[in-house]
């Protein structure tokens, strides 16, 4: 779990939230025969059921979200002029969100559908 000293902004808290749903729903696709633990968002998010890969991936992902330069006029992250992840996290990042973008598409969460596509 990751602690923060401050409270979150209602588009980290929002960010925080899809990226955590994208994970749990890439981890049950992709690592469903490996036993899952849950994973506490900061804040009282809620949790997420996921492998230990998935939620070392996960921290990495709100570390670097809480860490965002760019809070101010933070756009999506595929849009962002600077990317905060390292390269090998990028493309895992740009996989999970493929791979369960399309997935809940395809399960009615048509409200996925604004942030998979911009």
């Amino acid at each position: 779990m990751i602690a923060t000293m401050e409270t979150l902004s209602k588009l980290q808290k929002s960010d925080i939230r899809l990226i955590g749903k994208f994970v749990e729903v890439y981890c049950a696709g992709k690592h469903g025969g490996i036993e899952k633990q849950p994973f506490l968002l900061p804040e009282n998010l809620g949790q997420r059921r996921i492998c230990a890969e998935c939620a070392m991936f996960m921290a990495y992902a709100v570390a670097r979200r809480l860490k965002c330069p760019l809070e101010a006029e933070k756009p999506s992250c595929k849009h962002c002029r600077i990317h905060c992840y390292a390269k090998p996290q990028l493309a895992q990042v740009k996989e999970i969100m493929e791979y369960s973008g399309k997935k809940l598409m395809l399960q009615g969460r048509l409200d996925y559908v604004w942030h998979y596509f911009f």
